[in-house]
């Protein structure tokens, strides 16, 4: 992505995240990155394709995060463990991209449909491994759904976390410790 393209791309994103898709318009996005609106209609066609190609990347590095960190690991807690962590790096490192795809799941347009379907697409990639827990001995029994939802969910009420203490920064290693604590380990069989 060349640096205007991303400029845009994280003015973007930051402006979503802060005021709504909604009450972003294209002109104050070619405002603040300081571009005309040509320029921004060359990288992107619209501001929906903006928001569209922000949910696919963010989604895309969050998988792909999981895949290479879980793929060599047997012990579903240890992959579990590793999920929380990059969850929780990258809601600490994006979370104007976590604020926005959390914030519209529940509505019923498109957009709406597009981010809940890609967070469910995601808790399927995390109830598979829980599936494989449970045959495997390792988690304890129960709807892997449910532990799966309960996994994201979990590691998303960091933000509300965050917001309770005043915007002060996510220490990741605690936080992954106390999740740890709280939750991983009352999975193991």
């Amino acid at each position: 992505m060349n640096k205007t393209k991303r400029k845009i791309f994280e003015t973007s994103m930051k402006l979503f995240a802060e005021k709504g898709y909604d009450a972003t318009s294209i002109e104050e996005i070619t405002a603040t990155v300081g571009v005309a609106k040509g320029t921004l209609y060359y990288h992107f066609s619209s501001k929906e394709e903006i928001f569209n190609f922000l949910i696919e990347e963010g989604v895309k590095l969050l998988k792909n995060s999981i895949d290479i960190k879980t793929q060599n690991i047997d012990n579903t807690i240890d992959k579990i463990r590793d999920i929380v962590l990059i969850q929780i790096k990258v809601l600490v490192k994006y979370e104007s991209f976590m604020t926005i795809i959390l914030s519209q799941i529940w509505g019923t347009d498109s957009r709406s449909q597009m981010c809940r379907g890609y967070v469910f697409e995601y808790i399927q990639m995390i109830e598979e491994i829980v599936k494989e827990g449970i045959e495997k001995g390792e988690i304890i029994e129960g709807d892997p759904n449910v532990i799966a939802s309960g996994i994201f969910g979990f590691i998303c009420s960091s933000l509300i976390y965050k917001m309770r203490h005043n915007d002060t920064q996510i220490e990741v290693a605690t936080l992954h410790r106390e999740i740890e604590k709280s939750f991983i380990k009352k999975l193991k069989k």
